[in-house]
């Protein structure tokens, strides 16, 4: 089958959110945890090579956003108040038969016209999808990687290295995981991809980076959608429906705590430019960016959902949360606290301009700010 893009742009919603415990975990001061291995993972021993299974990507049908969000996409993860993200070493090597001279894309290209939706973002309609079951690791610089559905959970290790219409699908697990992960690599891309577990658990996050560019791609269906490290940029992609647990070891058992990017204290420089993360119909979501990253920019982003939408920290720094730049972003109005952006006692906003309700092109509140 080949899926339809539509162009969809995303507008408000105007449904009531449902209950939710009280909102002590979108307070950035309670809200600060690291997802932290739970010990050393089992060797990744390599299978014979699977034979290649051609298929076809079905592109998930476009939604009119400005009406009601067909969203499918969960995700969840919060902060340890001091602690850092420890990602895990990786053990076998392997490869899935890559080709060679990767094209990167400019290092700031422009983004697309209308917020970004499931017809504009994710695998190109009509392209033919090759398995490739088991774990991997690309370790080979300058790769470009097209046209493969991950069945198992994908490290990079390696310098420039692209992947291009790609489906990231993991595996079963009750590990700590991203099906993706770029945090040992070097100048990653990921272009026209998709972030969406087969066996969805509450410690299978879409993505862990570092110095990575992901563009136009689609987060659905895990915990986190992205946990954005240093040098990470996101743009002209969706994240929407993350999937909620009422029971998460990362939270002592309780319930998820869903974030559509969260970037940790000892992160820096990170970018969200041109994407839709709307949370709207993922359950208790914490926020659509909850970040302790000194000189994060978010502009020209689509935001909605979570307690407060925006929610920046400087707990877990030694010292106060600066060069946080919010521009020109259009928020809907389904935050569970009203509260477009929080920000903790420390932090300080260098740039707050031009970012409105959608409904309205009318002002968003000063942001609210307590620990």
């Amino acid at each position: 089958m080949v899926g339809n893009r539509h162009q969809a742009e995303p507008g408000p919603r105007h449904d009531a959110p449902g209950p939710r415990h009280p909102h002590t975990d979108s307070a950035p001061a309670d809200d600060h945890r690291d997802r932290v291995s739970g010990g050393p993972e089992r060797d990744l021993l390599p299978a014979p090579h699977p034979a290649a299974v051609p298929i076809t990507v079905a592109h998930p049908v476009a939604v009119a956003l400005g009406v009601a969000h067909a969203i499918t996409f969960s995700v969840c993860v919060t902060f340890s108040v001091a602690l850092a993200v420890t990602f895990a070493n990786p053990h076998a090597l392997r490869h899935a038969d890559p080709t060679p001279a990767p094209t990167k894309p400019d290092q700031d290209p422009a983004p697309t016209g209308r917020f970004p939706d499931a017809g504009s973002t994710g695998v190109t309609p009509g392209t033919q999808l090759t398995v490739i079951n088991g774990d991997q690791t690309f370790a080979t610089d300058g790769q470009t990687i097209t046209g493969r559905e991950f069945r198992g959970f994908v490290k990079v290790t390696g310098a420039n290295i692209t992947f291009k219409d790609c489906v990231f699908r993991g595996g079963s697990t009750n590990r700590t995981i991203p099906l993706f992960d770029s945090t040992r690599g070097r100048n990653t891309v990921v272009t026209d991809s998709e972030f969406n577990p087969a066996n969805p658990s509450p410690g299978i996050d879409g993505a862990w980076t570092r110095n990575t560019q992901i563009l136009r791609s689609e987060f659905r269906g895990s915990t986190d959608g992205l946990k954005a490290g240093s040098g990470t940029v996101l743009q002209d992609s969706y994240i929407h429906e993350l999937r909620w647990f009422a029971s998460d070891p990362d939270q002592n058992g309780g319930p998820t705590h869903n974030d559509g990017v969260q970037s940790l204290a000892g992160e820096s420089s990170v970018t969200l430019r041109h994407n839709t993360i709307d949370l709207t119909t993922s359950k208790d979501a914490n926020a659509a960016l909850q970040s302790s990253a000194p000189n994060t920019t978010v502009v020209d982003n689509y935001l909605d959902g979570g307690g407060c939408t925006l929610n920046f920290s400087h707990n877990g720094l030694n010292g106060s949360l600066t060069g946080i730049k919010v521009t020109g972003n259009q928020f809907g109005r389904n935050s569970f606290f009203d509260c477009p952006i929080l920000i903790s006692t420390r932090t300080t906003l260098t740039e707050l301009t031009g970012n409105v309700f959608a409904d309205t092109n009318r002002p968003i509140p000063q942001p609210e700010r307590h620990d």
